[in-house]
């Protein structure tokens, strides 16, 4: 098969001033952001599913794509050449990770058997590409959502054969993940809800997907896989009611079931902005509560009212991201997983480089620009001074408990009506449009 990318060379910085739709203008792998490199705070990865077996298909057309790769009749041949066609597009873009789900990689069989033979054949070619390139997997996962025997659900299903087909699935889905690498694992629920009451014991599913999940953690420590464990917030689609709806009812659900300390969230800005959050505000969720592990990086058209995984470019979106993303450390074993597809009217193989480019441009402008407002100073200065009254006097002695409704009675009776003082809400956003 030819390759889809040959005449492609590797896409290089060449700064903000280029005319190179082909360069970068911002991302420079090896220029260094508060102490680390662009590509060690980055940590950029490639999508298997949306990069090479997205066709541009939505609910009211077919596909679009002209996709040299998928020329063939779904054998797993044409399943271990399309892994080196991604692998030279990853190369060229000079990401460092990517990611996969294990039936995108390789082809459903007739059997479980027959299924985890396909993929067994098809990580060999992945563990060689990885080899040659030196490329690695930032995560892997399970496609728990397509087939049609997880209708109701796969860890939450009505059905007990079906929790235990999705438990053999995720197992061997770990063990992939283990021989490659892996730098992690994301449990994304893409039916783990329900479309109505009237059928559904909400409680009986929630502790199923908790059990589903001890027996992960369990699994993983008898093969030696040492990744982290992700859980992916994601509200509406495709159920009415999904139970990972937004950061604050995983963290929940976490919480209750007692897994705070074998997952953390991995977070996406088209999932946060169809819950009614930002992505600021899922990201700092989870960043306060210790749960901030990986970001997949998109956008969707908020017009529109589904999960249109476009590719981020809004510098504002990626400012907030990096500002969050520094002030709680940065990252340890997750990334900027870029989980976007181009549009469906983009449909020549080139279009996946401009795509991520962009992608990477946004992200490393992002960095860049949040690393400035750090060391300028105000806005942390302003939020501190907004609450300086808790930093002493009866602010400090609430924080630390010494005080109750008597006591706090006691005092306003005498201090009398508290003097409050502007958000400067305006002020700010001047403030950051200086730095954009």
């Amino acid at each position: 098969m030819p390759s889809a990318f040959a005449r492609i060379k590797p896409v290089q910085y060449e700064g903000p001033k280029s005319k190179n739709p082909l360069s970068f203008k911002w991302y420079n792998p090896d220029e260094v952001v508060e102490g680390k490199t662009m590509k060690d705070h980055l940590r950029f990865s490639v999508v298997y599913w949306h990069t090479m077996r997205g066709a541009g298909a939505d609910m009211f057309g077919w596909g679009t794509a002209k996709r040299p790769w998928e020329l063939g009749e779904g054998t797993v041949k044409q399943a271990q050449d399309r892994v080196r066609h991604f692998f030279e597009l990853v190369e060229k873009l000079g990401a460092p990770y990517y990611a996969f789900h294990d039936r995108d990689v390789a082809p459903h069989g007739k059997t479980l058997a027959q299924s985890n033979k396909n993929l067994d054949a098809v990580v060999k070619v992945l563990k060689e590409e990885q080899k040659r390139t030196g490329i690695k997997l930032l995560w892997g996962t399970a496609q728990l959502f397509v087939h049609p025997r997880y209708m109701h659900g796969a860890a939450t299903s009505c059905e007990a054969d079906v929790f235990a087909y999705a438990a053999a699935q995720v197992k061997k889905a770990l063990e992939v993940t283990k021989t490659l690498g892996g730098e992690g694992y994301t449990f994304w629920g893409g039916r783990e809800g329900y479309s109505t009451l009237w059928n559904t014991d909400m409680k009986r599913e929630l502790d199923h997907l908790a059990r589903f999940l001890h027996m992960a953690v369990d699994y993983a420590k008898q093969i030696g896989f040492k990744g982290q464990f992700y859980i992916e917030p994601k509200p509406k689609e495709p159920t009415k009611h999904q139970y990972d709806a937004d950061a604050a009812a995983c963290l929940n659900f976490l919480r209750e079931y007692g897994l705070t300390k074998h997952l953390k969230l991995n977070l996406e800005t088209n999932h946060a902005t169809l819950a009614g959050h930002s992505m600021q505000h899922e990201m700092e969720v989870a960043g306060a509560a210790g749960a901030l592990g990986s970001i997949d990086a998109n956008t969707g058209d908020l017009m529109l009212g589904w999960d249109t995984d476009q590719f981020p470019t809004d510098i504002y979106l990626t400012t907030q991201c990096m500002l969050t993303m520094l002030k709680y450390g940065g990252f340890t074993t997750g990334g900027v997983n870029f989980d976007a597809k181009v549009r469906r009217e983009s449909f020549e193989p080139i279009d996946l480089l401009h795509a991520h480019i962009g992608g990477m441009d946004a992200f490393a402008r992002g960095l860049k620009i949040a690393a400035a407002i750090r060391q300028d100073g105000r806005l942390a200065d302003f939020v501190k001074n907004r609450y300086r009254s808790w930093d002493d006097g009866i602010g400090r002695d609430i924080e630390k408990g010494k005080v109750g409704f008597k006591e706090l009675e006691k005092y306003i009776l005498k201090a009398g009506e508290p003097k409050l003082e502007s958000g400067r809400q305006e002020f700010l956003e001047n403030l950051i449009n200086e730095f954009i």
